[in-house]
């Protein structure tokens, strides 16, 4: 049968909008805004690749957000977290980059508020029984007034980022323990874990609380701790002395990335 002029105009196009669509595919959507926000496990101490422009806050192309950011193309990325970042820095100077628009907010916050530097150089440094009155009084902290903290902090990425699916990274622990390890006595490697475990057990909680999930890296790090053998964070440091106990460049892409994968 031969078609009319008309129609066969219409199934001219027809044919050409098909063939279109074969060749082209479906568009590539942009991923969700993401904002980096948090402390030095965020920003990426010990793990190289510094952007210069960041100054003190030593924010690092091999962080787990760069290395998100740039296997997700987001539609925008704000890396906000920076070096030594308290509750208050977070609340006061990070979350300008949060809008309604924002898909995406990861934050690990809370291990400078309880002096876990002060803690590690004090175990570093003094002896045992100086070390578990140390960790002891940063543990009551954690239970005590950090809750409280982390509230603020959490309150304040919902009312700006009402939208966006946050994830609340947890700190590894330091040790492999039970084995022998040249350095720190036993009794050290336990508390300063122990001091670990009760922060990443109180940020769970209270990120629950809000509705946020929880990425607990200490099973992604299990086996690569210090003394492991297959160390997935620095010890001691001299220079820059910054990046001692801070996830290396592999304790971000092995450690951190995967668990943060798994709760997107």
């Amino acid at each position: 049968m031969r078609l009319t002029r008309p129609f066969a105009a219409i199934a001219a196009l027809a044919s050409a909008l098909v063939g279109a669509l074969v060749l082209t595919g479906p568009a590539q959507a942009a991923g969700p805004a993401y904002v980096a926000l948090g402390d030095s496990y965020s920003a990426g101490n010990g793990a190289g690749n510094y952007i210069s422009s960041s100054g003190d806050c030593h924010r690092s192309n091999s962080a787990y957000p760069a290395l998100w950011a740039s296997a997700h193309s987001p539609s925008s990325f704000t890396f906000a977290a920076c070096s030594g970042a308290v509750t208050s820095d977070v609340t006061g100077s990070q979350l300008g980059g949060l809008s309604a628009s924002t898909g995406l907010v990861t934050i690990t916050i809370g291990g400078n508020d309880a002096g876990f530097s002060d803690v590690i150089t004090t175990c570093v440094t003094g002896s045992d029984s100086t070390c578990v009155s140390r960790v002891n009084t940063a543990e009551a902290f954690v239970r005590s007034t950090l809750p409280g903290r982390l509230d603020t902090v959490y309150n304040a990425i919902h009312a700006k980022a009402p939208n966006a699916h946050v994830v609340v990274l947890g700190y590894p622990d330091i040790y492999t323990l039970n084995v022998f390890c040249i350095g720190l006595s036993a009794t050290k490697h336990q508390k300063i874990d122990e001091a670990a475990d009760v922060l990443d057990t109180t940020t769970a909680s209270v990120a629950a609380a809000h509705g946020f999930a929880f990425g607990d890296v200490r099973s992604t790090f299990k086996g690569h701790e210090l003394c492991s053998g297959d160390d997935y964070l620095h010890s001691l440091v001299i220079s820059p002395s910054w990046e001692s106990y801070h996830p290396t460049a592999t304790g971000h892409s092995a450690g951190y990335l995967p668990v943060l994968n798994a709760k997107n």
